[in-house]
């Protein structure tokens, strides 16, 4: 088989949005070749990954929330202006005091008149001619001073969930580095699989012109030529999935990048190196898992805001106390305004409201269980999480040691069943058979290299560490 680094050369490539892909053969031989690292493909992903763009607005909603939480507990300030065109009619209601009327006269001999308002006699004609201007300026200032740990405690809440939307962002980065490197990793296992597909069919169309000119000299039956045909289509029709399956993985290691699906990649011969503990017990292993998984921290976060939500719905019960001031200026003209002022406290306390603060307290407690069960739950799946990871890894290994060993086998297997095939000992089924033999094993062992990688990438996701 090829090595890896022959296959990248079909594929020259070109530098697109800060990653590599691979551009259509180019006529020109002194035309650049760029490979794909999975460093390259962990910051292109970090970079545009759709998922972590949503992690980042949430986290931004959750910054805006403490902002108006904190709101409340700082001072109001309300600036207003009122300008009217308005009529003066007077209306009156029943039980008014009289109206006062001015009787004129000279100084020391002047006085008023009093007469009842409800006296059609003394009405003032009713006017929709609006003649008189009305200004009203103002500014009212606001303060809470207590209200039993309800707008604190809002204000603490909205802190933790901040929090947990930043841990929220964090296991969406180990989520993403999991998959790239996962995608990454496939692409490789699918390019070796085309070159174990193009060798099975070349070692095929070899056995076809074998068998055609023993057939022509009267060495082979028939049958044996048709058997040779009938395998050779089998394997075209294996490369052809195989390269189907090669597109497809780099589909969807565009889309683990967080990139368009755009030509082709071609990745360098890389590895997963492997992760301190990884052959020891789970018990360690877990340990960091519990200490360094975002999942965890984000529930505890959670369980913290909905604690001092609870604390916020039990204030309800008690009053709210606040300060207020205002200044105003009103009057009927610009350069006659009346100045007035006032300072004072308020006092608001809900006494009967149908139960709604009791439900509310029922509903908060309810959802802090809810999360303390939640984070119970994901404890227990870390160490079941780490323990597969573990697991897969030494699988993996074991794997990749019986498959070198299968494709020694058979690959000494072909080399028999082809000389005895070639001295006319042996049948086109034998060789059939040693050739599927030999291209099964080889593509068992791109199969346990792909599982050792996934593995590790596995086992760092358990870990919550997202680093190599």
């Amino acid at each position: 088989m090829p090595p890896r680094h022959l296959v990248a050369l079909l594929f020259p490539l070109v530098t697109i949005g800060g990653f590599v892909l691979a551009a259509p053969t180019s006529d020109d031989p002194n035309a650049p070749v760029r490979s794909l690292t999975l460093g390259q493909a962990e910051t292109t992903a970090l970079a545009n990954q759709p998922t972590l763009t949503q992690a980042h607005g949430l986290l931004e909603a959750a910054e805006g929330r403490v902002e108006e939480s904190r709101a409340g507990y700082l001072p109001q300030v309300t600036l207003n202006g009122t300008y009217e065109r308005t009529t003066g009619n007077f209306a009156s209601r029943p039980g008014a005091l009289p109206a006062c009327v001015s009787t004129g006269g000279t100084a020391g001999t002047g006085g008023t008149a009093c007469t009842s308002t409800t006296s059609s006699t003394t009405q003032t004609p009713v006017s929709w001619d609006p003649k008189y201007n009305y200004f009203l300026f103002g500014a009212t200032a606001t303060q809470l001073i207590y209200d039993f740990g309800q707008t604190s405690g809002r204000w603490r809440s909205a802190g933790a969930s901040r929090d947990a939307a930043a841990d929220n962002t964090r296991t969406a980065e180990v989520q993403t580095l999991f998959n790239v490197r996962r995608a990454y990793f496939q692409v490789r296992a699918q390019h070796d699989l085309v070159a174990v597909a193009e060798e099975s069919v070349r070692n095929q169309e070899k056995h076809v012109e074998q068998t055609r000119e023993f057939v022509k000299a009267g060495i082979q039956p028939d049958i044996n030529l048709a058997t040779v045909r009938t395998a050779l289509a089998n394997a075209k029709v294996q490369l052809v999935m195989a390269q189907n399956n090669f597109e497809v993985s780099e589909a969807q290691l565009a889309q683990a990048m967080g990139v368009p699906v755009e030509g082709r990649f071609a990745i360098t011969d890389e590895e997963m190196p492997p992760i301190p503990g990884e052959d020891g017990p789970s018990g360690p292993l877990a340990e960091r898992a519990l200490h360094a998984r975002p999942e965890v921290a984000n529930l505890a976060d959670q369980r913290r805001a909905q604690e001092m939500t609870v604390g916020a719905v039990r204030g309800a019960y008690g009053p709210s106390l606040g300060a207020i001031a205002n200044v105003s200026d009103n009057g009927t003209a610009i350069d006659g305004l009346v100045p007035n002022w006032y300072a004072g406290l308020t006092l608001s306390w809900t006494l009967l409201q149908g139960g709604l603060t009791r439900g509310q307290l029922r509903e908060a407690k309810g959802t802090l269980e809810n999360l303390a069960g939640q984070e119970a739950a994901l404890r227990l799946q870390i160490q079941v999480d780490v323990e597969q990871g573990r697991l897969a890894v030494q699988a993996a290994k074991a794997t990749i040691g019986a498959a070198a060993e299968a494709v020694v086998n058979a690959r000494d297997q072909l080399t028999l069943a082809e000389g005895r095939y070639a001295h006319g000992l042996g049948s086109a089924v034998e060789l059939s058979d040693a050739q599927v033999a030999h291209t099964t094993a080889e593509a068992q062992r791109v199969q346990a290299e792909f599982n050792l990688a996934a593995a590790r990438a596995q086992l760092l996701g358990a870990l919550g560490t997202g680093t190599r």
